[in-house]
């Protein structure tokens, strides 16, 4: 009896196993490890090679990091994944790379980052050991909690601010900004949780957790922190004593406005909230708000200043 392809019981030739351990990998989520460059960005360090180097390196680190981390996760998450619409295409759940090899590459990617981690700054050691820690429990029991579980990813985000914060040995950074950050990640994370509901069309035979929502909390909760995000950064803007005392950061104030609408835009109508991480290179409109907003906050921060 033949066996179909791409089934769990297809033995996996060597270049199979490669391709699908990257997959596993997920490089396409390594753009929200960009959230470490916001230490050097906001203390006006940007354009200090040392710094930018350290920021490099911590991006890094955070990318194997959390790489080691979703090579866990698809690992323990294989059996319900093979009846997800989408998800059991991944590289484990479909047998392209058998557990105990993805396991294996996980501990050298741990093992390797939070030594590099340590050996760039003892602090920031510290948070990348909190972040797989962290990251670890949700992947083992926290995402198994209603709200816990978002609650746990937005930290993920807060820890890649602070350590990036630490490797720039930032002064000026508003505590403002750790905030910002939570609250965008709960929005990410809420949208996010929306989005799988509606892919699974209110199921929850795949991931038990979603049972616990339904799409008009989601809704409210997504208004809720839609709301507190934009007076949030509204209050950084003309508050944080680092900034420029003109108030001129106000005028990044329209391009977060656009951003954050044009998330709602697109988990509402475009239903592509299932991955917000990855639209940051997929859907134009959005890489362009960034673009502007980035441009608009270093010529704040560090040109009108001089």
């Amino acid at each position: 009896m033949s066996v179909e392809k791409g089934t769990a019981s297809q033995p996996a030739n060597l270049a199979t196993t490669m391709r699908g351990l990257f997959r596993s990998m997920r490089p396409r989520q390594w753009t929200k490890n960009g959230f470490v460059f916001a230490g050097v960005l906001f203390d006006g360090k940007l354009f200090q090679p040392d710094y930018l180097i350290s920021a490099l390196a911590g991006f890094v680190v955070f990318c194997f990091l959390s790489s080691a981390v979703y090579l866990i996760n698809d690992v323990v998450d294989a059996p319900a994944d093979r009846l997800h619409p989408t998800k059991r295409n991944r590289p484990i759940a479909r047998g392209d790379v058998a557990a105990p090899v993805a396991v294996a590459l996980a501990a050298v990617l741990a093992l390797g980052s939070l030594t590099a981690a340590f050996a760039l700054h003892p602090g920031f050691g510290l948070i990348g050991l909190l972040y797989f820690g962290s990251t670890m429990l949700y992947t083992l029991s926290l995402k198994h909690i209603v709200i816990v579980d978002v609650l746990v990813l937005a930290l993920g985000f807060v820890l890649r601010v602070g350590g990036g914060a630490v490797l720039a040995e930032a002064i000026r950074f508003s505590p403002w900004m750790y905030l910002c950050m939570m609250l965008l990640a709960l929005l990410l994370g809420f949208g996010k949780r929306r989005q799988e509901l509606v892919e699974l069309g209110g199921s929850s035979s795949t991931r038990a957790i979603l049972s616990e929502y339904s799409i008009p909390l989601l809704d409210q909760i997504i208004s809720v922190v839609t709301a507190v995000t934009l007076a949030a950064y509204s209050f950084y803007t003309f508050s944080a004593p680092a900034l420029p005392a003109d108030h001129t950061m106000m005028l990044t104030i329209p391009f977060v406005v656009y951003g954050i609408f044009r998330y709602l835009y697109l988990v509402h109508v475009k239903g592509a909230g299932g991955a917000p991480d990855e639209l940051l290179i997929t859907d134009r409109p959005l890489q362009i708000g960034i673009a502007l907003w980035t441009i608009t906050a270093v010529i704040v921060l560090y040109v009108l200043p001089q």
